[in-house]
C-alpha cells in the first residue's frame, strides 16, 4: 500500500471538494422533453455495445458511458504522478475493471461509504456531464433541454444538499440568459449551495462571449445576491480545436493521454479566471466566490506572473490589483501531485481545497490520503484545507 493509500487519522471528519457520482443511464433522459430526445441524448446498441448517442452520433466523451464495469479508485495513482517507468499502455496502468458500486449512484450507499471514508461532507460533481454542453455546442436548444433535465435528475437522485452532507451542484449554463435566470431560481427553490460551470466562453447563437460580459450581469448579480459559490471543474472545454491546429485530434475522449496534448499550453481554466479578473466581474460582483475544481494548480503560479506584470504596464485597466481580485475571490483545489507548498505561498492555505476525485481512475484510492501531500502544514492549516475551506464554499453568503 503506498503513503497516499493510507487512512491517515485527521482528527475530525474532512470535506471532499472534489467527488463525483456514476451517472444513472437514464440522467439526461429521465425528465428530457420529450420533442428533443432525439436531438439530445439517447442510447442504441451498436456493433454489440450499449452507446450514448448525443446529438443523433456516437459520444466517446466517456469510453463506458454505463460505467459498468469501471475503473478502481485511484488505479492512475502512480502514474500521475509521473511513475510509469516500464512505459505501461493505458489500459494496462487501470487494470481489471469491476462492477460498480451502489455507493457510486445511491446517495445513502455513499453515505455509509463516506463514515467509512471519514468524510464528513463532499461536492458532488458529475462524470458524464462535464463533456455534454461541448457535444451539443451545434444545437443550443436541445444543451438547454438536455441540462434542464439534468439537473432535476441531479436533485431527484442525489439532492443538492442531502442531509448537509452530499453537496451536489447543479449544472449552470449562460446561452440563453432568460433561461439560466429561471434554472438559478429552480435551483435556489430546491437549496442548490454551489453551481458547476465549465471552463470555457459561453456557446451563444452566432458565436462565443466571455462570462464576464456585463449582459449576464443579471444572472451573477442574482447568484451574489443569494451567496452561492460557483464551481469550474475540468471537462470538455472546447480546447481541443488547438491541439488540432497542432496536428492533434479535436475529439475529446476521457484518458486518451497524448504526450503533445499534455504539453501544449492551452489551459481554460488559466483563461476562465483571467478572463473573470479582466473583464471586471469582481468588481461589479464583490460577493462571488469561484472555485477551481480538478484543474490543479500549476496555472497559478504562471497566471499570478502575468497578472503582475500586465498590472505593471497598464495599471489604469484595472480597479483592484487582478493578484488581490485572484486571492479574495477564487479557491483552488490542486492536483495531489502539485507543488501545494508553492500554491500555499501564493493564494494563502485559507484558499486551498482539498478534492480526492473519487471513485474516478486518476483520484486517490482513499481520499483523506490527500493529507500526505500537505508535508510542512501546521495543523491549523491542514484543517483548512481538508475540511474548513470547503464547508464554508457550501453556505451561502448573501449580500
Amino acid at each position: 500500500m503506498t503513503a497516499t493509500h493510507a487512512l491517515p487519522e485527521l482528527g475530525f471528519q474532512a470535506f471532499d471538494a472534489d467527488n463525483h457520482y456514476y451517472e444513472a443511464e437514464d440522467a439526461f433522459t429521465r425528465h428530457i422533453d420529450r420533442r428533443m430526445k432525439k436531438r439530445a441524448m439517447d442510447w442504441a446498441e451498436v456493433g454489440g455495445r450499449r452507446c450514448l448517442l448525443v446529438g443523433g452520433k456516437v459520444n466517446r466523451f466517456i469510453p463506458n458511458p454505463t460505467f459498468d464495469p469501471v475503473a478502481k479508485p485511484g488505479c492512475l495513482d502512480e502514474y500521475f504522478r509521473g511513475r510509469n517507468p516500464e512505459g505501461k499502455g493505458i489500459r494496462e496502468i487501470f487494470g481489471d475493471l469491476e462492477p460498480i458500486s451502489p455507493a457510486y449512484r445511491d446517495r445513502d450507499a455513499r453515505l455509509a461509504l463516506m463514515d467509512r471514508q471519514n468524510l464528513g461532507a463532499c461536492w458532488m460533481f458529475p462524470t458524464l456531464g462535464v463533456g455534454m454542453e461541448e457535444a451539443l455546442r451545434d444545437d443550443l436548444p436541445a444543451m438547454l433541454a438536455a441540462f434542464r433535465a439534468f439537473n432535476r435528475w441531479i436533485e431527484e437522485d442525489w439532492g443538492f444538499a442531502y442531509r448537509e452532507r452530499i453537496f451536489a451542484a447543479p449544472y449552470m449554463v449562460l446561452t440563453d440568459l432568460d433561461w439560466a435566470l429561471e434554472e438559478l431560481e429552480w435551483c435556489l427553490e430546491h437549496d442548490a449551495r454551489t453551481l458547476v460551470m465549465r471552463a470555457a466562453p459561453v456557446l451563444v447563437t452566432g458565436g462565443t462571449r466571455s462570462p464576464a460580459d456585463p449582459c449576464f450581469d443579471p444572472f451573477w448579480a442574482r447568484v451574489a445576491e443569494a451567496g452561492l459559490s460557483v464551481a469550474y471543474h475540468s471537462g470538455d472545454a472546447g480546447y481541443l480545436k488547438y491541439s488540432e491546429q497542432w496536428g492533434g485530434g479535436d475529439e475529446f475522449q476521457a484518458f486518451d493521454f497524448q504526450p503533445k496534448r499534455l504539453c501544449l499550453s492551452a489551459t481554460p481554466i488559466m483563461d476562465l479566471c483571467a478572463t473573470l479578473i479582466c473583464d471586471g466581474l469582481f468588481d461589479r460582483h464583490p460577493n462571488l466566490r469561484i472555485a477551481t475544481i480538478e484543474t490543479g494548480s500549476a496555472w497559478v503560479p504562471i497566471l499570478m506572473a502575468k497578472f503582475k506584470k500586465v498590472y505593471g504596464q497598464l495599471p489604469m485597466a484595472f480597479k483592484q490589483d487582478p493578484r488581490e481580485a485572484f486571492r479574495k475571490h477564487v479557491w483552488v483545489s490542486p492536483y495531489y501531485e502539485d507543488d501545494i507548498v508553492e500554491l500555499r505561498d501564493l493564494i494563502g492555505a485559507d484558499r486551498i481545497l482539498f478534492g480526492s476525485d473519487y471513485p474516478h481512475g486518476e483520484g486517490l484510492a482513499e481520499p483523506t490520503g490527500f493529507v500526505n501531500d500537505l508535508p510542512g502544514f501546521g495543523e491549523d492549516e491542514i484543517r483548512l484545507i481538508m475540511r474548513d475551506n470547503g464547508h464554508s464554499l457550501v453556505q451561502r453568503r448573501p449580500a
